[in-house]
């Protein structure tokens, strides 16, 4: 009878050890995460309104707005782009063939390799404006936070290559700025290609019959900056 109990015993004890390294660890990622993601709204913000009364005397047709979703989600809107910054509520580890897993900085204690993930999207404003929900939204980055509120940037934007290695230090304001100031600009610098003629000779009666054609076909910008060669990353959606 005394084997079965001490299986048990030692089953509840490496319950307990396990919730205590993992879960733990889990929610201070989780904490650090949400907290990263509040300053990101906060600047985005920020960002907006400085933005609108210098815009306005540019173009008064010009808009700037930023827009809270959920807690989880919101919208950054520079004129004909809109970027979209989500939060995962979930924690997920550095997959292991990855160079950064590979890192003294993990090696050192390999629970860093634990992180929360914030997305940023492009997407085009009017793709919201007139509801075309077959319209495609890029991924520009995904900002990685652990526990010690140490960072990266996994991106194709060579601008902000710098924070593709976790930083020395806890993430400032100064970068977060700097990496929205970036994405701002690479959005609006990021511009529609005309399709070729053969992706869109052929319409059905029903996508003609639902409004207009240019507002049911599915839109998105060309990928091709991305890429530093013209390789299968040079594509462009349809129109």
């Amino acid at each position: 009878m005394s084997e079965p109990i001490n299986i048990l015993n030692q089953q509840k004890t490496k319950i307990l050890s396990l919730i205590k390294e993992k879960a733990v660890l889990k929610q201070d990622v989780f904490h650090n995460t949400i907290k990263l993601f509040e300053q990101f709204k906060e600047q985005n913000r920020n960002t907006a309104n400085d933005l609108k009364s210098q815009v306005s005397v540019i173009d008064k047709r010009i808009g700037i707005q930023y827009s809270d979703i959920n807690q989880f989600a919101f919208q950054l809107k520079i004129a004909g782009d809109t970027l979209e910054f989500f939060m995962h509520t979930n924690v997920f580890e550095l997959e292991k063939s990855s160079p950064l897993y590979k890192s003294p900085y993990i090696k050192q204690n390999i629970l860093n390799a634990y992180c929360g993930i914030i997305y940023v999207y492009n997407y085009m404003s009017d793709s919201f404006k007139y509801n075309r929900l077959n319209d495609i939204g890029v991924l520009m980055a995904r900002i990685f936070i652990n526990q010690e509120n140490h960072f990266f940037v996994e991106t194709k934007l060579p601008v902000l290559s710098k924070y593709s290695n976790f930083s020395l230090d806890p993430i400032s304001i100064d970068a977060i700025q700097e990496i929205i100031n970036e994405l701002i600009i690479y959005s609006i610098q990021f511009d529609l290609s005309v399709p070729p003629y053969d992706m869109v000779k052929d319409l059905s009666v029903n996508e003609i019959n639902e409004r207009t054609s240019w507002i049911t076909l599915r839109t998105g910008k060309r990928l091709g900056f991305f890429s530093e060669s013209n390789n299968e990353d040079d594509i462009s959606f349809q129109l």
